[in-house]
């Protein structure tokens, strides 16, 4: 297993309120999370901090090298609903919390499987030649676009592109939606924010996954962004078997 991660606050922000990390169970698995945090300077990085934390220590706690791809779903899944627990918890209980959420886009890796987990608009992609999006953003932008009200290239300039309409910790509870994908030779798997795929376009974002080794991926990726602009946070977590 071969992987790279990175998180950059940008060019404009002041702070990073993303976070991320990566374990690696043995050569077949693997398990990954992204999370982009929201509701201010003072809440936004605790937000996503706690959700990298909770989802990360749950999902290890429960995993063996005996788990099912279904037990492994329904393992992140309440993984994913014990850290908006704990956010909204928390921002019941501090005033300076009030609206404090996440993003959150995990995957775990076995065998040939990939099992694929988000909630908010930060994304999941396969890359094996081409770049396909294996998540579907929960947003403003998104819901326009599957109404007809909005077509992709419109999107792309669209002024409120930035409302989720999906997040940890805003709500008592949450809707996760999970995905299985097939994962065939030298496939790489891209998590990342929307600091990333907002500021490098689909082409730029192939070619590094076509000509960058996976170690260096995630610093190129970066990289790039900045380069257009770099106008939020960025996190770009590359991972291939």
């Amino acid at each position: 297993m071969v992987y790279s991660m990175k998180t950059d606050k940008g060019t404009v922000r002041s702070m990073n309120q993303d976070n991320c990390f990566m374990t690696v169970f043995d050569d077949n698995a693997c398990f990954a999370v992204v999370c982009d945090g929201m509701g201010g300077p003072k809440a936004g990085d605790i937000a996503s901090d706690i959700a990298v934390k909770v989802i990360t220590e749950r999902f290890v706690s429960g995993w063996s090298n005996k788990i099912s791809l279904n037990d492994a779903k329904e393992l992140l899944v309440e993984s994913i609903n014990a850290a908006n627990t704990k956010i909204y918890s928390k921002a019941c209980e501090n005033p300076d919390y009030e609206g404090m959420g996440t993003t959150v886009v995990a995957a775990f890796c076995l065998d040939s499987m990939l099992v694929v987990a988000n909630v908010g608009d930060s994304r999941a992609y396969m890359f094996n030649g081409s770049l396909k999006q294996i998540t579907k953003d929960h947003s403003y932008v998104q819901e326009l676009i599957d109404e007809g009200k909005l077509t992709e290239e419109e999107a792309e300039n669209f002024p409120y592109k930035n409302i989720i309409t999906r997040a940890l910790g805003t709500h008592p509870t949450v809707q996760t939606d999970t995905f299985f994908v097939d994962l065939k030779e030298n496939d790489i798997c891209l998590l990342c924010s929307d600091g990333l795929f907002n500021f490098a376009s689909e082409t730029e974002i192939s070619d590094l996954l076509t000509n960058v080794p996976v170690n260096e991926l995630a610093a190129e990726l970066i990289d790039t962004a900045n380069k257009n602009g770099g106008g939020d946070n960025i996190t770009a977590l590359v991972f291939s078997k």
